[in-house]
């Protein structure tokens, strides 16, 4: 029987020491932790309308809402620069926020309106912003793996300087294409961070069942090298991805994230998430929510009272409410849209 493949001498001694990172890690500005603050509370209070709208049936189809993961993308993102690449699954409305795209274009698409990022033709597993860099949710579980690996191909090939962050969800790290791409990410070196989402359940099956051993060494077969990061913490993401994003722009190839975090609702609105105990989620929001860690950070260090947090809940409450009403007022696609962006003549 062959020896497992090892990670080179080479690759350790290039990357970053992981231990912890947070703690060793430049402290964030007063400005900087405000500005984690209001976009994960954008995400929270953006993410509870759309659960509001689905209930009264102005969103149909499948819904996927992102409460309690707002940490992950918001400071994933905070480390990232413009001209990179960010591409995620089918619960990606957060990553769109936190990507810059504007609220009432996003809630407008999941309306399925004319004013949405795909003219109402996407809904919510299907909306792009180039010029944002955000290439998609994608309704394919895993689906999205090999595109982010092309995408961070391209910015290799163009010498952009770029890098891709392709999301996944725990319940896609045993499809093969998966590891199809990890093999490709590992041989050219190209620069994408692979940052598993791990909420725990994937669809509704606890990870634990259905995925043998740790998901952050999943790429130890390709020499790719994998940190765990507690995904409640919006710090411990940013400490984590200040230091293994650089490392993969600089060119030393991909690298896994396995984020531990957790989401409060269902897989999506139909699910009633029976699986586990009211219990056990009341347990999370109450111990490790990120935005109510957040909070107790900025009033226990002075960096904002109560009035300052009320005044950021009013606006972020404004942009929601603002892209609510947006998303209603939208018409929908003239029956001609069906026969449009389908084919590009060559």
């Amino acid at each position: 029987m062959a020896a497992p493949r090892r990670r080179t001498k080479a690759q350790n001694d290039a990357a970053p020491a992981t231990k912890n990172a947070s703690q060793t890690a430049p402290q964030p500005s007063a400005e900087e932790l405000l500005h984690y603050y209001r976009e994960m509370l954008l995400i929270r209070r953006f993410e509870e309308k759309a659960g509001q709208l689905y209930g009264m049936g102005l969103i149909g189809g499948f819904c996927h809402l992102y409460i309690g993961q707002e940490a992950v993308v918001t400071g994933v993102q905070s480390a990232l620069k413009e001209g990179d690449s960010v591409i995620t699954s089918y619960r990606d409305h957060g990553h769109m926020l936190a990507c810059g795209m504007d609220a009432k274009g996003v809630m407008a698409e999941l309306t399925g309106r004319r004013g949405g990022y795909s003219k109402g033709k996407g809904g919510s597993m299907h909306m792009f912003s180039r010029e944002k860099g955000f290439y998609g949710g994608h309704g394919i579980v895993g689906g999205q793996v090999p595109l982010g690996t092309g995408l961070a191909f391209a910015h290799k090939y163009l010498k952009d300087g770029g890098v891709c962050a392709c999301y996944l969800g725990d319940g896609a790290v045993n499809q093969g294409q998966v590891y199809e791409s990890f093999n490709m990410a590992a041989l050219w070196k190209l620069p994408v961070v692979y940052i598993i989402e791990n909420n725990k359940y994937a669809m509704g099956t606890a990870q634990e069942r259905a995925s043998a051993g740790e998901l952050h060494q999943r790429g130890a077969a390709y020499g790719i090298p994998g940190h765990q990061v507690n995904g409640m913490n919006v710090l411990d993401v940013k400490a984590a991805a200040d230091q293994w994003v650089p490392w993969v722009r600089e060119g030393n190839g991909p690298v896994i994230l396995e984020m531990k975090t957790y989401r409060y609702r269902g897989h999506s609105m139909s699910d009633p998430a029976k699986y586990r105990t009211k219990e056990e989620v009341e347990k999370m929001r109450t111990e490790s929510d990120p935005i109510d860690q957040m909070k107790k950070l900025l009033l226990d260090t002075g960096v904002a009272d109560e009035e300052k947090l009320k005044e950021i809940d009013r606006d972020v409450k404004a942009i929601v409410s603002e892209s609510a009403e947006f998303a209603q007022q939208s018409p929908e696609p003239d029956p001609s849209e069906l026969w449009t962006d389908v084919l590009i003549e060559a």
